[in-house]
């Protein structure tokens, strides 16, 4: 009888699995169950499609002879007698269980933001179900006119948005991270003036220290997108207005939520797996016998990463083990690594680059005329951080140098200048 693999989820991780799986000669049906209507395909990507320098549909990501079923939506698991309950009520039989559910996002917390969505017919939809949440309103008690508020997260997501911005005057982003930043960026791309509300004193606080977020503030503020740090959303007004904590208002009409995502557990919680703050795997990513996790949803070593890196090197794992490839590979975890490439914005971040305490060596240089911004964080002679905003000449270098953890030279200036990148 034909090996049965079921992949809940079509994502990034699910694809990378199933692409590598036939790679190394695994023997076995393997199936995508993705709830979205379209094959898998680099989210990383998105915000490009509001630039308009991609359709959603030059993003697909291959998956080797994997079956697809998209629009397929997974209910619920019975990880004992083996079976998918699907939305339409069917039950599906598996050998294997790979869980690569994602991530969703969060909304807004604040006392005029409501924690549930309110669609335009009245209904409401809680954030936390696997539900899509686009063009729906922010507000308490009454929903904001259709396609003024957008969550993003899906390829369906980004091209309701762009739809939305070519008839829009002004867009408010609550949220200065990765993404606000990018679609921030992409926005403002099109002519349309932005404003950016962040809670932290600096954008995009988990990859950058404060001046290489002051540097970002400046080339955004280039581009025609305000910034303002230090505010949260207090309230979203039907009428397109946006209250904030320090009392002043927005006049947006246009209002995109890019708070961040949290693990999608909703499945593995309710089928009785571990789930912490996302589904607790092992170094084999098995969370329960014949059940694994992969990607955004998956927490290993008390971490969730959230990022494509990660994701991919637990994929290529799982696919070595059960290809029969190796079936000793075992995931040690990853080194924190960041970088985005989106048109004048360029930056990459390793570990921790705001780590300055505990006899910490730091090393800077600053070019104000050009731009850019380089940091190198040293604990003895292993690197602990480093952020290169602005010019990314050594980032290869300065990528080997912590992913292998090697030892520094007493001169490390190298790695921060021009005559040590190869």
């Amino acid at each position: 009888m034909t090996r049965r693999i079921a992949v809940v989820g079509a994502g990034m991780a699910a694809a990378r699995f199933a692409e590598r799986f036939q790679a190394f000669g695994g023997d076995a049906e393997v199936t995508l169950y993705g709830a979205e209507p379209r094959a898998p395909y680099n989210r990383v990507l998105l915000a490009d499609v509001l630039t308009g320098r991609y359709a959603a549909d030059d993003l697909t990501l291959p998956s080797g002879d994997a079956r697809l079923r998209t629009g397929c939506e997974v209910s619920a698991l019975d990880t004992v007698a083996h079976t998918l309950r699907l939305a339409d009520g069917a039950h599906v039989p598996y050998d294997e269980l790979v869980l690569a559910t994602g991530a969703e996002p969060v909304l807004p917390e604040g006392a005029g933001v409501a924690r549930t969505l309110r669609p335009a017919d009245g209904g409401h939809v809680p954030y936390d179900e696997p539900a899509q949440a686009t063009g729906v309103g922010l507000v308490a008690g009454r929903a904001l006119r259709p396609g003024s508020a957008h969550v993003v997260r899906t390829a369906g997501d980004f091209e309701r948005l762009a739809a939305a911005a070519a008839r829009a005057r002004h867009a408010a982003v609550i949220g200065g991270g990765v993404l606000g930043v990018s679609v921030a960026r992409a926005l403002a791309s099109r002519g349309l003036p932005v404003t950016i509300v962040h809670q932290a004193p600096h954008l995009v606080e988990r990859d950058l220290d404060g001046p290489a977020g002051e540097l970002l503030r400046g080339v955004l503020a280039g581009l025609g997108v305000e910034v303002r740090t230090g505010s949260t959303v207090r309230a979203v007004h039907a009428d397109g207005h946006v209250e904030l904590s320090d009392g002043r208002t927005l006049d947006a009409d246009l209002v995109v939520a890019a708070c961040g995502v949290r693990p999608r557990t909703a499945l593995a919680r309710a089928a009785g797996l571990p789930v912490r703050t996302g589904v607790v795997v092992d170094d084999r990513l098995s969370c329960a016998p014949d059940v694994y996790a992969i990607g955004d949803c998956a927490e290993h070593r008390d971490r969730t990463h959230g990022t494509a890196g990660p994701a991919w090197e637990q994929a290529d794992v799982l696919a070595a083990r059960l290809s029969g490839a190796a079936p000793d590979a075992a995931y040690g975890g990853s080194r924190p690594y960041a970088r985005l490439s989106a048109g004048p914005l360029e930056y990459a971040a390793f570990g921790d680059p705001a780590a300055e305490e505990g006899g910490l060596d730091v090393l800077r240089i600053a070019d104000a005329t050009r731009g850019s911004y380089k940091k190198l964080v040293l604990r003895g002679d292993r690197i602990a951080g480093a952020v290169l905003f602005g010019d990314l000449t050594t980032v290869g270098a300065l990528a080997r140098a912590y992913e292998r953890d090697e030892i520094v030279p007493a001169d490390p200036f190298h790695l921060l200048t021009s005559r040590g990148a190869s």
